[in-house]
C-alpha cells in the first residue's frame, strides 16, 4: 500500500474536527502524545515535552512514561494505549531497538500522525535499515502517517495551534515561510540564524530519513496552507521524482503558486558520502538533480544567506512584474556597485521615464543625479528619499526598488526607515533596502525588519536575492539570463 493511499483516509478514526488533509494531524492536533518521556531536562524526550507546554499548545499533552506517575506535575501513562482520550499524534523518542513496538501500539490506539524522532536506522546500515522498514510496514498497516526517523521534529506557529514538536532550543516567530529539511541539526542552525535576523516561519518541519512522510506530501500541505507564502527545503536524496515534479508544479504554477527554493547537498563525491552516512541517502548524480528542479520549476540555490536572502523578497511583498531594478542612494560609489552587481546577476537597470526625472529634478537638490541609480547625495534625509521613491516607484519602467543608505552625520537613518516602511504599505511593486554598515544603522534594520522589508547589509546580496525571486517555473538551474520566469500567483 502506498504512503499516499494510506495517509488519503487516515483522518476517519482522528478525532480531528473536520479535517483539511491528511497531514493535519500532524500540524493541527487536538492532543499529543509524547512516548518516551523522561524527567530528565536537558535530554530529548524531556526538552521535547516541555517545548510543547512551554511554547502554548493550544491542544491536551500527555506524557508517556512507563515507571513515572507525572512529568513536570503533568500525569504520565505507563503506554500509550493506557490513554483514556483520543488522541491525534504522537512524538516517539524511545530507542531504536523499541521504536516499533511503540508505533504498533499507536497503531493499536487508532493513532494516524506520528513523529519519531529516534536515530538508529538507515543512517546507520543495513541493520539500521531493516529496522527502518520495520516502521514503514507497520505504517502502512494501521495507516499512519510517519514524519522521520532520525528527525528534529514538527512546529507550527499557528497562534490557534502553537505547536513545538521538536527539541529545537527556541519557539521560532510566526512569519510566511515553511522549512523542510532532512537534516535535523541544520534545522536548529537555522532557527538560530532566522532569530537574530527577525525570520519569521509558518511552518518548520524536519522530516530525517523519509521513511513515511517525505517532502512530496509536505509540499501538497504547504500548497493549501494560507499561512505560507515561500516554502525552502534542505535535501540530501531524490526519490520519487515524478511525483516530486508533479506536486511542485502545482505548487509553483496556477492559482495560489507559491515559491519553492531549495538547497540539495551532495554536490560533490565527497558530499554524496557523507550525505550517505547522514541520513543513508543516494545522493545521485547533481546534473539530474538541476533537471528535476528545472522541470519541477523548483529554484535551486547555493547557501543558507542565499535561500534567507531570497525568502525574505517573497515573503511579505508582491512578485515583482519583470526583472527592471531602479536603485536610489545617498552615496554615489554604492550606487555603481549595485548597478554592476544588478547587470552581472541578470537583472536590468533601465532608464527612468522622462516624466520621472523630471518630477525629480523638481524634488531634489541640483547636484543630484535623476538618472538610473538616482544619487540623492550624502546629506539626503528622510523627506528626500520618501519624495524619490514614491516617484521611482511610479515609473512605468521599473519593477523593483533598492534603497540604498549609508550613515553620514547628517542622516536621520530611523526617520528614513520608518518613511520606507510607509511607502511600502502603500506601494504595489517591492522593495528592498542595503543599509550600509553595522552599529550606526543597527536600529533603523531593526525598523525595516519589524516592517518586515527585506534588508542587505551589502547591496550585492539584494541584488542576487532579487535575481533569485525573479525567477519561476521551468527555470531553476539556469544561468541568470534565462532565469527570469516569474511565478504565476
Amino acid at each position: 500500500m502506498s504512503t499516499n493511499t494510506t495517509m488519503a483516509s487516515r483522518l476517519s478514526s482522528s478525532g480531528m474536527s473536520a479535517p483539511g488533509h491528511p497531514l493535519d494531524g500532524v500540524f493541527r492536533p487536538q492532543s499529543v502524545a509524547v512516548v518516551g518521556v523522561t524527567a530528565t531536562p536537558g535530554t530529548v524526550p524531556y526538552d521535547i515535552f516541555f517545548n510543547i507546554l512551554s511554547a502554548g499548545y493550544r491542544g491536551t499533552v500527555y506524557p508517556v512514561a512507563p515507571g513515572k506517575r507525572s512529568i513536570s506535575a503533568v500525569r504520565a501513562y505507563r503506554y500509550v494505549i493506557d490513554i483514556p482520550d483520543p488522541v491525534d499524534l504522537a512524538v516517539i523518542v524511545f530507542p531504536a531497538d523499541v521504536v516499533d513496538r511503540a508505533l504498533v501500539q499507536c497503531g493499536q490506539k487508532g493513532i494516524k500522525s506520528v513523529i519519531v524522532i529516534s536515530a538508529g536506522f538507515r543512517e546507520l546500515g543495513p541493520e539500521g535499515a531493516a529496522r527502518e522498514m520495520r516502521l514503514k510496514q507497520i505504517a502502512a498497516e494501521h495507516g499512519i502517517a510517519l514524519v522521520g526517523p532520525n528527525c528534529l521534529g514538527v512546529i507550527n506557529t499557528d497562534p490557534a495551534v502553537r505547536l513545538n514538536a521538536s527539541f529545537a532550543r527556541k519557539m521560532p516567530h510566526s512569519g510566511r515561510i515553511a522549512f523542510l529539511s532532512q537534516s535535523g541539526a541544520l534545522c536548529t542552525a537555522v532557527l538560530d540564524y532566522a532569530r537574530e535576523k527577525e525570520i519569521g516561519f509558518s511552518k518548520f518541519v524536519s522530516f530525517g530519513n523519509k521513511a513515511g512522510v517525505t517532502e512530496v506530501e509536505l509540499l501538497d500541505y504547504l500548497h493549501q496552507d494560507e499561512q505560507t507564502a515561500v516554502i525552502l527545503l534542505y535535501l540530501e536524496e531524490l526519490r520519487d521524482v515524478a511525483r516530486l515534479i508533479d506536486v511542485a508544479r502545482r505548487v509553483t504554477r496556477g492559482d495560489h503558486a507559491k515559491p519553492i527554493l531549495a538547497i540539495k547537498s551532495g554536490r560533490t563525491p565527497q558530499g554524496a558520502d557523507a550525505a550517505a552516512s547522514h541520513t543513508g541517502s543516494l545522493a545521485g548524480e547533481d546534473a539530474v538533480c538541476d533537471a528535476v528542479f528545472r522541470e519541477a520549476g523548483i529554484v535551486r540555490v547555493e547557501s543558507i544567506d542565499e535561500l534567507f536572502n531570497a525568502a525574505i523578497l517573497l515573503a511579505h511583498q508582491p512578485l515583482p512584474a519583470g526583472n527592471r531594478l531602479a536603485i536610489v542612494t545617498n552615496a554615489g560609489g554604492p550606487g555603481v556597485m549595485a548597478t554592476d552587481a544588478a547587470v552581472r546577476a541578470g537583472l536590468s537597470v533601465p532608464h527612468l521615464d522622462a516624466g520621472t526625472m523630471a518630477r525629480l529634478r523638481e524634488v531634489l537638490p541640483p547636484t543630484a543625479n535623476t538618472k538610473n541609480p538616482v544619487d540623492l547625495i550624502g546629506d539626503a534625509r528622510a523627506d528626500r528619499y520618501a519624495a524619490a521613491l514614491r516617484h521611482v516607484l511610479a515609473d512605468p519602467n521599473v519593477d523593483q526598488v533598492l534603497v540604498i543608505l549609508t550613515p553620514q552625520s547628517m542622516t536621520d537613518i530611523d526617520a528614513i526607515a520608518q518613511s520606507i516602511c510607509a511607502i511600502r504599505r502603500e506601494a504595489a511593486k517591492p522593495i528592498a533596502c542595503s543599509f550600509m554598515g553595522a552599529a550606526d544603522v543597527a536600529s533603523g534594520i531593526r525598523i525595516l525588519q519589524h516592517s518586515n522589508i527585506p534588508h542587505y547589509i551589502l547591496p550585492e546580496w539584494a541584488c542576487r536575492a532579487t535575481w533569485t525571486s525573479r525567477t519561476g517555473p521551468g527555470s531553476a538551474g539556469c544561468a541568470p539570463a534565462c532565469r527570469r520566469t516569474r511565478f504565476r500567483r
